[in-house]
């Protein structure tokens, strides 16, 4: 860890405002603080201000105009670089990262994605660092409270980068975006759930991201309004990963359909269930929200809602290329169900 007292003060200075240049809290085109305001706003001498700036210009962050003050510049020349934003990592997000990947190189771009671990933070550095390096398109799979960064998006200065939404969104009118109907496919669920026997049914969640998740909490209320529609005596249960996930808990809850949030989720369920002699499906039938290649090599093969990522990178791929940033242009991909052994 850096010892800040180490630090020269001037040095300090800089990260305060590249920080907040890259943040956009100081938008492109902007004056910047004078020597004078430097002075006065973080008491240090002349010199140290004349610092500051000159270390911003040299980086590119401001230019100098003389006798009219200092300004943040703008983006540099687009490059050919698909830059990618994923709130956490998992094997549904690693499918829809190969299928974007390949779109990129069929168009002879660089595809590079970026890790934010669910923090806003760090996601509104990262969107800001792309801005400024000038990728052709800013892919973004939101952060799971999108509350946290709806001021920082409705105010972005997007330049000539594309910047769009993908996978999901609970607030994405700012930009153009390709999501999938996630209460569709739980609808797809649950209908087939329900149809193999009358007992209660398990929605298992992997929250191992801080954070408030959006998406977990629409599957959640969307497994309640469908189960209350189709079979009102039924009961609803839900575990946050499955710690608490045994053989005592399935025959006290009378479970009979399990909805699991990811795929890698799945095989863990599918795998005590054989252990414990659950026969699948005619016991109890599972589905998994992904359908990536481990559903569809697993051993019983997992009954599995289809994002579709392959459309969904597609599409995403065609609205780079003719997205105008004045015109928002949406796509929400249907999620199939497909039936196999579970």
């Amino acid at each position: 860890m850096i010892d800040r007292a180490f630090v020269p003060i001037y040095q300090r200075l800089f990260e305060f405002y590249k920080e907040r240049i890259i943040k956009q809290e100081y938008l492109p085109g902007v004056r910047i603080d004078s020597i004078n305001r430097i002075m006065r706003r973080h008491s240090v001498s002349r010199e140290t201000a004349k610092l500051v700036l000159n270390k911003l210009s040299e980086e590119g962050f401001i230019i100098k105009k003389a006798g009219k003050g200092s300004f943040v510049t703008y983006t540099r020349e687009i490059q050919k670089i698909w830059g990618m934003l994923i709130p956490f990592y998992s094997t549904n997000i690693e499918d829809l990262i190969a299928n974007l990947n390949e779109e990129a190189q069929k168009v002879n771009r660089s595809f590079r994605y970026f890790l934010h671990y669910n923090e806003p933070e760090e996601e509104i550095r990262l969107v800001g660092n792309m801005l400024r390096q000038g990728y052709e398109a800013i892919i973004i799979v939101p952060n799971y409270d999108e509350s946290l960064t709806a001021n920082f998006y409705r105010n972005l200065n997007q330049g000539n980068s594309v910047v769009l939404l993908v996978d999901n969104t609970m607030g994405g009118s700012f930009f153009s975006y390709v999501i999938q109907s996630y209460d569709l496919g739980v609808k797809r669920a649950i209908a087939y759930l329900t149809s193999k026997n009358d007992k209660n049914l398990l929605f298992v969640k992997n929250e191992a991201w801080r954070g408030r998740n959006l998406v977990y909490e629409l599957i959640e209320q969307s497994m309640q309004v469908f189960l209350r529609r189709q079979s009102p005596n039924r009961k609803l249960f839900v575990i946050s990963g499955l710690s608490g996930f045994n053989q005592e808990f399935i025959e006290m809850s009378n479970i009979g359909g399990i909805l699991c949030s990811t795929d890698v989720d799945s095989l863990k369920v599918t795998g005590r269930l054989n252990r414990w002699g659950i026969k699948m499906p005619d016991q109890i039938s599972v589905v998994s929200y992904g359908n990536t290649e481990l559903t569809r090599s697993a051993s019983p093969l997992i009954t599995s809602v289809d994002c579709r990522y392959p459309e969904m990178a597609r599409l995403t791929a065609s609205l780079i290329f003719e997205c105008n940033p004045k015109i928002t242009k949406q796509y929400v991909i249907q999620p199939e169900i497909v039936v196999r052994q579970t």
